[in-house]
């Protein structure tokens, strides 16, 4: 296996894991949260926002925003012209689709919920924060959770497609048939 294979496949493990955490958490945890009542709603989505931040949610995201363009670069430096363009459409809608859609979008709102001091406030405006939040939260959610999915599909076809003339790995040597 050379360098470049091996990059790809961390890149796409790493797409894998966040477009899977995503995924995972539209179709389980969002539905789970949105029975609760509105107090043990913000409560839980305060708690949740604190605890993902942490080194593994770290590495899956912002690793995925650095090894795209290094495994794009290696295919554009390589002459593989089909996966090159492959990999910078990933690249380009998981940093616009995924991450900046979290940093201005999901990341705020997350902010000011953590700013948000339930005890001290009413029903009402409890039930106003929750409606505030939710709505906006999941739409960036959803459309993050969407580029991360198109991300990786992107990748995975970036792995089994490849040009044809495609400059190989020196180290990479076919063996001869004998006749």
């Amino acid at each position: 296996m050379n360098t470049q294979n091996l990059v790809l496949i961390i890149t796409a493990t790493l797409t894998a894991l966040i477009a899977g955490l995503f995924y995972s958490y539209s179709c389980s945890v969002n539905p789970g949260l949105g029975k609760l009542a509105d107090k043990e709603y913000l409560l839980a989505m305060q708690s949740i926002n604190k605890e993902i931040l942490n080194p593994v949610f770290f590495l899956s995201f912002m690793g995925t925003l650095v090894m795209l363009p290094v495994s794009t670069f290696l295919k554009y430096k390589s002459g593989d012209t089909i996966a090159f363009w492959l990999l910078l459409a990933a690249t380009i809608l998981y940093a616009a689709g995924t991450f900046v859609i979290t940093m201005a979008g999901n990341v705020p709102l997350n902010e000011t919920l953590d700013a948000f001091d339930i005890n001290s406030n009413s029903v009402n405006e409890i039930a106003e924060q929750r409606r505030v939040f939710e709505s906006s939260w999941n739409m960036f959610h959803s459309i993050r959770t969407i580029a991360a999915i198109a991300a990786l599909i992107l990748v995975i076809t970036g792995c089994v497609l490849s040009s044809p003339n495609s400059n190989k790995d020196k180290n990479n040597v076919t063996p001869q048939r004998s006749l």
